[in-house]
């Protein structure tokens, strides 16, 4: 058997997993809840496998980097935006620091209004990191959140000017 071949013999139940969460809202929210209590290479190998079964189901987005430079990229569909960053190797400084596993809010991202309306509903989880991002908007979304379909074509986002990590967090046990 290749390697290919072996690799989509490991990868078939998660698959088929992934497929279900792509036709349903509710269940695509539940597999993300699981994704994110695995670690982030497990989300990577799934999406470098539906690559390999679809090649043509691309999707390009522009994102406007802090400085105002437009940063265009070219995604598979069901890759979320954190990782069309990551891996078209996008310059974006600080972008995704928590590899997707939402625990800080440096993938903010700010869509227009009619693509934001059309986004799949956020999660409790994605609002708790939003409220610590700098620079939020009625349109603001986590990118690690937010998976590509094939509607979303040629959109555009912008990258606030301001990143908070919320990861970081000061240290009040000394007072001064």
């Amino acid at each position: 058997m290749s390697a290919g071949g072996r690799l989509l013999t490991l990868l078939l139940p998660s698959l088929s997993a992934a497929a279900r969460c792509l036709r349903s809202p509710a269940s695509y929210r539940s597999l993300q809840r699981g994704c994110r209590r695995r670690e982030g290479s497990d989300r990577r190998m799934l999406s470098t496998a539906a690559r390999l079964l679809s090649s043509e189901d691309k999707v390009k987005v522009n994102y406007i980097n802090r400085d105002g430079e437009k940063l265009t990229a070219v995604g598979n569909v069901g890759d979320t935006l954190l990782d069309v960053v990551i891996e078209n190797d996008l310059d974006i400084d600080g972008f995704g620091a928590c590899e997707g596993t939402l625990a800080c809010s440096t993938c903010h991202l700010i869509f227009e209004e009619p693509i934001y309306k059309k986004l799949d509903c956020i999660t409790d989880e994605e609002m708790d990191m939003l409220d610590l991002a700098y620079g939020l908007t009625d349109t603001s979304r986590l990118g690690c959140q937010i998976c590509l379909k094939k509607w979303m074509d040629g959109m555009t986002v912008e990258v606030p000017n301001d990143v908070a990590d919320a990861r970081e967090t000061k240290d009040f046990s000394s007072c001064s």
